[in-house]
């Protein structure tokens, strides 16, 4: 068993990788009533293309199928729906796709052990049929129109869109109403048996357990499992530079919103810092603290906090500022010119330490939430990262390295816009 530790944190992290290939983590948390727990696979929507490695088939699956494995993975051979059993037992159970991996949750006060009892179950025991997987075409038929209505979704979609050409991140996770037309038993069955995979899943508990209890009750609960179809992803090579600098649409809101991209490289055993840096760099040029922030809030141009992130897998990578204004415009170019004033001075080296310690202090608070540790550490897992290192990286980020990064990432060749209008 492996024990990874954060003194920062006193939070200690026991791995066991089991004889089926499954990674289990748990996460010790005395006195703490409530219990979380997450399965994760390394089975997103950007993985429509793949070999199946025992007779070298090539395999292109529609866009969509991911997601709607998810849904289809609740419904049981006796006619019972898990997700509705799980919220008979009085626990709080839940799935999501993204575009890397696809993950089922709960959290329960009581009646843990019989919520794990089905939890365990219906994730190792896949039933699709030609009726079932039909019922499921309209149910979420609906839910792609609905995300077509959701503006912030729309925003987003036409930046990956601007960012990426080839990359199957520019796809919806969703599909869309023809490309989920395609999606048989079959299909699903082909997904499952070469993704689902307990080689290519983490399940993380947290909560007060003992470790070696747990893992028993977990290994009692493990199935025969035939999926042992080994693959190989599939990708276009992506090109470096944006595909636009704009996009633009209109919907039914009340107030423009806009997004700012920054299309980046992936660069392997460097992602935390990076990530951590542009953290950093955000927080520095529009965030709450900052003067832009206060001028642009003052002035009445925007409503709210920005949101900013750094999204990153194994092959894509870029940073993320959004905002609602009345003015996009004139926000936009006004971090323009903040940015631009940045490069010519620099950081200063006392608000660079203060933004350090704003952001350690997030770290560490982010431990007192067991939903919080057990999804980051699931999602940092299947990249290839230990969660703690974001505690030890930020505390030794070099100024030099933040400013290093800033130049290579915030430059106009690799920035784009993506703005929703109401309709006029």
């Amino acid at each position: 068993m492996q024990i990874i530790e954060s003194s920062k944190v006193k939070e200690k992290v026991y791995i066991e990788k089991l004889e089926n290939g499954l990674t289990v983590a748990v996460i010790p948390k005395k006195d703490i009533c409530k219990k979380y727990v997450i399965w994760g696979t390394e089975f997103g929507s950007i993985d429509n293309n793949f070999k199946i490695e025992k007779n070298g088939e090539i395999v292109k699956v529609p866009d969509g199928i991911a997601h709607y494995l998810e849904h289809k993975l609740f419904e049981q051979e006796n006619g019972k729906n898990s997700l509705d059993v799980l919220s008979s037992l009085g626990v709080d159970a839940n799935a999501y796709t993204t575009n890397n991996h696809t993950a089922y949750l709960f959290e329960a006060t009581d009646n843990f052990y019989e919520a794990l009892d089905e939890f365990m179950d219906y994730v190792q025991s896949p039933y699709f049929t030609d009726e079932n997987v039909e019922k499921e075409r309209g149910i979420i038929g609906q839910e792609i129109m609905m995300y077509d209505d959701y503006p912030d979704w729309k925003l987003y979609m036409n930046a990956m869109k601007c960012m990426y050409k080839d990359h199957p991140i520019n796809i919806d996770v969703a599909g869309t109403k023809e490309t989920i037309s395609e999606i048989d038993k079959e299909k699903l069955y082909t997904i499952y048996n070469s993704f689902y995979r307990p080689d290519n899943q983490v399940l993380v508990l947290c909560g007060d357990f003992e470790v070696e209890s747990i893992l028993n009750e977990i290994k009692k609960r493990l199935k025969s499992n035939n999926s042992s179809q080994e693959v190989q992803r599939i990708y276009l090579k992506e090109q470096e530079n944006i595909v636009k600098k704009y996009e633009e649409t209109r919907m039914n809101i009340s107030k423009p919103i806009f997004l700012i991209g920054y299309k980046d490289k992936v660069e392997p055993g460097e992602m935390v810092k990076k990530d951590l840096a542009i953290e950093c760099i955000c927080n520095m040029i529009i965030g709450k603290s900052s003067n832009l922030y206060q001028k642009l809030y003052k002035e009445g141009l925007i409503s709210e906090e920005f949101g900013y992130n750094y999204e990153f897998a194994k092959n894509y990578a870029h940073v993320l500022i959004q905002n609602t204004s009345n003015n996009p415009k004139k926000v936009i170019d006004e971090i323009q010119n903040e940015i631009e004033n940045y490069n010519k001075k620099g950081f200063d080296k006392v608000e660079f330490e203060r933004i350090k310690k704003k952001m350690y202090g997030e770290y560490v608070k982010s431990y007192n939430d067991i939903s919080s540790i057990s999804n980051n550490f699931l999602a940092d897992s299947l990249r290839g990262i230990n969660s703690f290192e974001f505690l030890e990286e930020v505390l030794v980020l070099d100024k030099d390295y933040v400013q290093k990064v800033f130049k290579e990432i915030f430059v106009e060749d690799k920035k784009i816009v993506s703005v929703v209008l109401p309709n006029e």
